[in-house]
């Protein structure tokens, strides 16, 4: 009987975590969309704007997806860790310096925003440190619980 009850509470977890990980990537999916209402008008101007915020935003549902069906264990941190260390690389490999050049009729346009990406990709590396000191302290919270 106690093993039933035992087997019922797992995939009740299992369930909720599905459930979770599936609210959480509609949720940032509806953020994807909305944001880009916005920045359809610009993707016209700067080529491969479109393509290059699509694989952001599905790698980054992909991890947040990920992370929260791992969510309690060590997996869950390296997920996030993953994550930010993916949006610090992506954000230094497929922006380059910053600096983009559109033309709209006979108007050169050049724009500089490489302190903007520079601020982006520091904050995701905060994350990354975020994350490694999550999983430094959930290594902690096992090893004392084994003690115990």
């Amino acid at each position: 009987m106690a093993e039933k009850k035992n087997n019922l509470t797992k995939i009740r977890v299992i369930v909720s975590r599905g459930l979770k990980a599936t609210i959480k990537g509609l949720v940032f999916y509806a953020i994807y969309f909305f944001l880009w209402m916005f920045l359809a008008p610009v993707s016209e101007m700067v080529s491969g704007l479109q393509q290059t915020v699509e694989v952001f935003f599905m790698v980054q549902i992909a991890f947040t997806i990920v992370e929260e069906l791992a969510s309690g264990t060590i997996f869950q941190h390296i997920f996030s860790a993953s994550k930010a260390l993916f949006a610090t690389c992506y954000l230094i490999l497929s922006l380059r310096i910053g600096l983009f050049h559109a033309t709209f009729q006979n108007i050169n346009l050049s724009i500089d925003l490489s302190l903007f990406f520079i601020i982006a990709a520091l904050l995701s590396l905060l994350g990354f440190a975020k994350s490694i000191l999550q999983t430094v302290n959930h290594l902690s919270e096992k090893a004392e619980y084994t003690r115990k």
